[in-house]
């Protein structure tokens, strides 16, 4: 199985005809978004925005045990990575049965999708072989112009430029606001707390463009893993505890179920009470248009005196620190 190169949309002749098959939940939403959910015809497990989406056949499910912890998620992660095996099983039978003309899938991280081999493998004995088209974003500008190239490869050429130009309004709009504020504060975003990672990719942008510098991430790399000490010495005046795939009051939940040295408590955020959970699903982890949504979150927790549209303010909670603290005393050691 081959990707199609970002320089060569894909060419049909009854595009507005074509029977598609999303293997990302980023894909998946972006193509409602185009107006084209009629022509959706299979989806993965976790594409769940927008709501209609739910309602299209399965062709992806997790090898993953649902009642895994999230340290153990991590384990059985990194060991099907190591032996280069996908997490996701692509369903060939109802690939077979649904006979897309397209599907999208992506190579940038294996944690997220299906591995190009897992879909070749199922794709191998299909009788009606669909266009591929693989997104790998690395930036905010990836991601916008992945966007467009959904919208070409199923001509929404024009819907998929005005989502584009929509962002950034928004984005604009912001900009004016947060240039009557000189502060920039530091910034560490959690993107998974049993072991602590820290985002990549595009997050590190997000926070730029909300106002903060994110002292632990790096644009157009990988997220990484780090140590309870690496994020005790960056002293991030501000935390965004935005575990991938969870939702704000479950990003909140988890945090709050943790214990933590007397450590953790020295670093500025966490001392300041300015530690906040957000819908990582939908507004951060997930490139696609909310994204925008996510920064605005992120930029009012930021800068609480600027003004931003209602769903960030529900795509953001406030995360009290005490209660771990007084656990942690009681129970004398981290449990990560």
């Amino acid at each position: 199985m081959s990707a199609k190169s970002k320089r060569a949309p894909a060419r049909h002749g009854k595009l507005h005809g074509m029977k598609i098959c999303s293997l990302l939940p980023s894909a998946t939403e972006i193509l409602f978004a185009l107006g084209l959910g009629d022509q959706v015809a299979g989806v993965s497990h976790e594409c769940d925005f927008p709501l209609r989406a739910k309602t299209k056949t399965s062709v992806v499910s997790s090898r993953l045990p649902k009642e895994a912890t999230p340290a153990e998620t991590d384990r059985l992660v990194r060991e099907h990575v190591e032996r280069g095996e996908s997490i996701y099983a692509v369903n060939r039978d109802r690939l077979e049965e649904l006979a897309p003309d397209l599907i999208f899938t992506q190579n940038l991280c294996h944690v997220c999708a299906a591995t190009p081999e897992e879909l070749g493998a199922a794709l191998a004995t299909i009788s009606k072989q669909p266009e591929i088209i693989s997104l790998d974003p690395h930036d905010l500008g990836d991601v916008w112009r992945d966007i467009l190239w959904i919208g070409e490869a199923t001509g929404r050429r024009e819907r998929a430029q005005e989502l584009v130009t929509h962002v950034g309004e928004r984005l604009g709009r912001l900009k004016e606001q947060l240039s009557q504020h000189s502060e920039q504060p530091r910034v560490a975003v959690l993107e998974w707390l049993q072991p602590f990672y820290v985002g990549g990719h595009w997050v590190p942008e997000m926070v730029e463009h909300a106002g903060g510098i994110d002292v632990l991430g790096k644009v157009r790399t990988p997220s990484r893993r780090v140590s309870l000490q690496e994020i005790v010495d960056a002293a991030p005046e501000v935390i965004f505890i935005a575990p991938c795939g969870y939702v704000a009051d479950q990003a909140r939940d988890e945090y709050m179920s943790l214990t933590f040295p007397d450590e953790w408590y020295t670093i500025p955020a966490v001392r300041d009470g300015r530690i906040f959970a957000l819908d990582a699903n939908g507004h951060v982890s997930r490139p696609a248009g909310r994204l925008v949504t996510g920064i605005e979150s992120m930029a009012k927790a930021l800068h609480p005196q600027i003004e931003v549209p209602v769903k960030a303010m529900l795509g953001m909670l406030s995360v009290p620190a005490t209660g771990a603290r007084n656990r942690a005393a009681v129970a004398g050691t981290p449990t990560f």
